[in-house]
């Protein structure tokens, strides 16, 4: 899911909308069941494991998991 709108926060402003784009690189592997949030950029050659929440920025050559998704390794090739 790759969700590019946000809620605001303010409880009398909540149906305002936000949106941000999300820029994947070259040459990404997106697992099953991933959810990437708004403004978020993932680098080339990234990998992004199975129900992975992408909060934040993946660098490139990188692989992270989890939610929220972290760095559990540098690629080399």
């Amino acid at each position: 899911m790759l969700a590019t709108l946000n809620h605001d926060l303010a409880p009398s402003r909540r149906t305002d909308m936000h949106p941000a784009r999300i820029v994947i690189g070259r040459n990404v592997w997106l697992g099953a069941n991933v959810t990437v949030l708004p403004g978020v950029t993932i680098g080339d050659d990234a990998v992004v494991a199975a129900a992975s929440v992408v909060t934040k920025d993946v660098p490139e050559k990188s692989v992270v998991v989890g939610s929220p998704a972290r760095l559990v390794r540098l690629l080399t090739s």
